[in-house]
């Protein structure tokens, strides 16, 4: 786990992800994910689809469909830092996913569904005393239903 050609961009890497779950690679995706790969999920039990892609407990047409309508890399510097991507599933299932990568190597990763995310980098020296977020949910809400809202400190 965790050998892959290199790429360019971290986003790249994830990008790869993204396209190796869509063609049902599971040898290129095992290849991106360090091994001992930290997943963390907020949302209802029945969204954990991601899980069940990785650990191969849902294959073929019954399988939940990641793309991406942004992807974007937030904090850190080289091949290490952060990647963020979000998306919807059908109508009602809204998706946020934070890649952490070290050395171009995916090894923590959060999942969030039907929840607004905002990315703050901490470390990042602030001016009278701002925290500044790198990224924010661009999703807009579904109609006659709310969402929680979550930061995720990086």
């Amino acid at each position: 786990m965790g050998k892959h050609a290199p790429f360019k961009s971290n986003r790249e890497v994830v990008e790869s992800l993204y396209a190796s779950l869509a063609r049902g690679d599971a040898a290129a995706v095992t290849a991106l994910l360090a091994a001992d790969l930290d997943w963390w999920f907020h949302g209802p039990r029945r969204c954990q689809h991601m899980r069940l892609l990785l650990t191969g407990e849902a294959m073929g047409s019954a399988a939940f469909r990641f793309t991406p309508a942004r992807v974007a890399e937030v904090g850190g510097a080289g091949n290490d830092g952060w990647v963020v991507a979000e998306g919807w599933g059908g109508e009602h299932d809204y998706w946020v996913h934070a890649w952490c990568l070290r050395a171009g190597v995916i090894t923590s990763f959060r999942e969030y569904f039907n929840t607004s995310v905002t990315v703050r980098e901490l470390g990042r020296p602030a001016k009278e005393d701002v925290v500044w977020a790198v990224w924010e949910s661009q999703s807009p809400r579904p109609r006659g239903r709310s969402m929680p809202g979550l930061v995720l400190a990086i």
